[in-house]
């Protein structure tokens, strides 16, 4: 909510009218006119000056350019009439010509800079109210934005997970018929029944990945100090089962401790491990490659590397989003959700995760770590 500044509206009615404006440039004339003449009749003679100055500067600052240039040849007219000898006329000597030059001089310079600083003052608080009205907007917009994410990640949580209720019948049935029924069909028809229960099974694997996604985003972060070379042999023996009779060469470097949610960081890791393992499997010699440096000589940078088919980087852009896939389905299985959950995952963690590749030269995945506090790190192997 706004506060409104203190006499603002009333300056605002005096700038809009122009009989306000220069009746508040006569007014504070005057007023400083009866004051000084009140001073110079009980003796005080050095007083009249400063007196029209001051109602000069409270003219320019309230009334604008125009009364104030009125109120200047005013103060000075008046100044010469009453305040100079002789006095009760307008007859200024010679002597007294640059001494009046002065001060108009003096006068004008005060009524010139209490109308800029006046004028400022009118711009920086109308930046102020607009900035403030932006920051409302975009605070309203946010507040409307994270509204929405949460009801897309509860229909997209209670979607997924009243699917797979259904989809257990379907595939469930679809196994009992081919086991009953198996013999007295022929082979087109026991086809048809595998591509069934292919299908559920990989509908399936979609349901738990995007149930696995939403619930990232719904979840507490539970930080902690999590060793990453433990949590990296955690992952590989979770792998392992991929990896069965292949010819892959592991390298492991330095990691370092963080400061995050090891069961997230687990699941950013086995993702992105099983990545490597699969886009490697066209490799008679896969190389995969956990190692970490420093970012900007402070921050922990852990990678994945591989020597597998890699991407075009012009589709980098579509890596991290749901649902999105670089190679087709019928050559390297998967749901696109894997690299949208590690990247949520690291947002989570006010990190941020990116890749660099080409065309059948490999991919590196990079992903950002928060230090585990207290703690200093150098690499020694990457």
């Amino acid at each position: 909510m706004r506060r409104a500044i203190p006499g603002s509206n009333l300056t605002n009615r005096i700038h809009e009218s122009q009989p306000l404006r220069y009746g508040l440039g006569v007014s504070t004339f005057l007023i400083a006119t009866c004051v000084a003449m009140f001073a110079y009749k009980i003796g005080i003679r050095n007083l009249q000056i400063p007196f029209y100055l001051f109602a000069i500067a409270i003219t320019a600052w309230y009334a604008g350019r125009g009364p104030a240039i009125v109120s200047v040849v005013l103060s000075i007219l008046f100044f010469d009439y009453y305040f100079t000898e002789p006095r009760f006329t307008f007859y200024v000597t010679v002597a007294e010509i640059p001494y009046f030059a002065v001060f108009a001089a003096f006068a004008l310079l005060v009524a010139w800079f209490s109308t800029v600083r006046r004028r400022v003052e009118v711009e920086l608080r109308q930046a102020r109210d607009h900035l403030q009205s932006v920051n409302e907007e975009l605070a309203r917009r946010s507040a409307e934005v994270e509204a929405t994410n949460k009801e897309l990640e509860a229909f997209a949580y209670s979607i997924s997970h009243d699917l797979r209720a259904p989809l257990r019948h379907m595939a469930g049935y679809t196994e009992l018929l081919q086991r009953k029924a198996a013999a007295n069909l022929d082979e087109k028809s026991n086809r048809f029944i595998a591509m069934i229960l292919d299908s559920a099974k990989k509908m399936g694997n979609l349901i738990d990945d995007l149930l696995a996604f939403s619930r990232i985003g719904r979840a507490e972060t539970q930080k902690s100090q999590v060793n990453l070379t433990q949590l990296v042999k955690d992952v590989l023996n979770e792998v392992r089962p991929e990896i069965e009779g292949r010819d892959i060469t592991w390298k492991i470097g330095d990691l370092p401790e963080v400061y995050g949610d090891r069961s997230m960081l687990r699941v950013a890791l086995v993702n992105l491990l099983s990545n490597a393992v699969k886009f490697t499997r066209t490799r008679q010699r896969a190389e995969i490659e956990i190692g970490a440096t420093l970012e900007n000589g402070s921050d922990p940078v852990v990678f994945v590397k591989d020597n597998g088919v890699g991407f075009d980087m012009q589709y980098a852009n579509k890596l991290f989003g749901v649902f999105q896939r670089l190679h087709s389905s019928d050559v390297f299985e998967g749901t696109g959700i894997g690299l949208a959950t590690v990247q949520r995952i690291m947002h989570r963690h006010g990190g941020r995760v990116w890749a660099q590749s080409a065309p059948d030269q490999g991919a590196t995945f990079y992903f950002s770590a928060p230090r585990s506090r207290g703690t200093e790190w150098n690499p020694s192997v990457i």
